[in-house]
C-alpha cells in the first residue's frame, strides 16, 4: 500500500509540473457588428486553450482592439466553457497606436509577472506585451517567451483558399513598432503564422457538430457559417483557416509542427504584396525570418503542421 500511494503521489507531482503557465493576450472579435463577420479563430483558439488545461493554465486574459465588444464576449465564452476557472480578464490598447500607455490589462500583466514568470500567447497585435516592456524592462526576464500569430519567411505570400487574393499580415502590419519593441527585448520569441496554418482549413462538415443544442456551441456555429461564406466569396471554398491555434499548438502539442530554430528575424520595408483591401499603401513592412538576414534579432519559426493536428483541433472543440 505504501509502494502505491507514492506512485500516486509523483504521478500526481509530475502532471503538476508539466503544465505551462501563460498569459493569453488576443484581439477576439467573433460576431463583432461593426464589420461583420469577423474572424473567428480566436474564439476557436480560446476553446481550444479551456480544453488542454492538463498542459496549460491560463494566468489572465488581456484584450487588444475592440476591448469593450471582446471583453463581452470573452466573459460569455467563459461562462460556457470553463465556468469553474475564474480566468480575470483585462481590456488593454483599443487601437494599437497608443504603445507606452498603460492600461487594465498592461498593468494586470505586469503585476502577475512580477510574481511569477509566464509564457505570453499573443494572438494579435503585440501593443499590450510591448507596453509592458517598454514601461518595465526589468520584467523581461520574467518571460519565459512569447508566442505570436505573425511572420513569414522570404517570397512567401498569404494566399488563402484557392490563392485568388493575397491579404496582410495583418497582426504584425498593425502595430510594427510593438514589435521592435519585443524584439529589441531579447525575450524568445515563436513565431507562427499563415505559413504554418495554411495546412489547415475547416469547412462546413468539420464544425457541423456545434450546431447543437447547447447555446455556447450554437452562438459560436452561427458566426461560423456567414465568416466560411465570407471565406469562399473571396477566397474561393466555404471554410475558414483557424490562423491562430498553431502558436497555441506549439504550447499543447509542439511534435505536430516543423521549426526553423534561432532564425534570424528582420523587419523589411518593400512593395506592398497585399490585393485587398482595395485601397492600401503602395508599400509596407514585412516580418521575414530568413538565414541569409544578418539580423541581431532570432526567432523560432514554425513554417509547417504535420498530419493530425487538424483532429486535435476539433476534438478539442466537442464540450458536450
Amino acid at each position: 500500500m505504501k509502494k502505491l500511494v507514492f506512485v500516486g503521489f509523483i504521478l500526481i507531482g509530475f502532471s503538476g509540473f508539466s503544465q505551462k503557465k501563460i498569459w493569453f493576450d488576443t484581439d477576439i472579435m467573433i460576431g463583432n457588428p461593426d464589420r461583420a463577420p469577423r474572424e473567428v479563430d480566436d474564439a476557436i483558439t480560446l476553446m481550444m486553450a479551456l480544453k488542454f488545461q492538463d498542459k496549460i493554465k491560463i494566468e489572465g486574459i488581456s484584450l487588444v482592439t475592440y476591448v469593450d465588444y471582446a471583453y463581452g464576449i470573452t466573459e460569455k465564452m467563459l461562462k460556457w466553457y470553463a465556468p469553474n476557472l475564474n480566468i480575470p480578464i483585462y481590456k488593454g490598447s483599443n487601437t494599437c497606436m497608443d504603445v507606452g500607455v498603460e492600461n487594465d490589462a498592461t498593468k494586470a500583466l505586469a503585476a502577475a509577472l512580477e510574481k511569477e514568470k509566464l509564457t505570453i500567447l499573443a494572438l494579435g497585435p503585440a501593443t499590450n506585451v510591448a507596453t509592458v516592456l517598454k514601461n518595465h524592462p526589468e520584467l523581461a526576464s520574467q518571460i519565459e517567451e512569447i508566442v505570436f500569430c505573425a511572420g513569414r519567411t522570404p517570397d512567401f505570400h498569404f494566399k488563402p483558399g484557392l490563392e485568388q487574393q493575397t491579404v496582410s499580415d495583418y497582426n504584425f502590419e498593425k502595430d510594427v513598432e510593438s514589435f521592435k519593441i519585443v524584439f529589441d527585448s531579447g525575450i524568445k520569441v515563436v513565431l507562427s503564422g499563415f505559413e504554418a496554418s495554411v495546412y489547415l482549413f475547416l469547412g462546413k462538415t468539420d464544425y457541423d457538430f456545434l450546431n447543437n443544442s447547447f447555446e455556447g456551441d450554437k452562438w459560436v456555429y452561427d458566426f461560423l457559417r456567414p465568416w466560411s461564406l465570407r471565406h469562399k466569396q473571396l477566397f474561393g471554398n466555404d471554410g475558414f483557416i483557424p490562423f491562430d491555434v498553431t502558436p497555441l499548438g506549439y504550447l499543447t502539442h509542439p511534435q505536430y509542427f516543423k521549426y526553423y530554430e534561432n532564425i534570424p528575424v528582420d523587419i523589411v520595408n518593400m512593395e506592398n504584396d497585399a490585393t485587398i483591401p482595395a485601397h492600401r499603401p503602395k508599400e509596407k513592412a514585412f516580418l521575414i525570418a530568413s538565414k541569409d538576414s544578418k539580423s541581431k534579432w532570432k526567432c523560432q519559426y514554425a513554417y509547417k503542421t504535420l498530419p493530425g493536428f487538424e483532429e486535435i483541433v476539433l476534438e478539442s472543440l466537442k464540450y458536450r
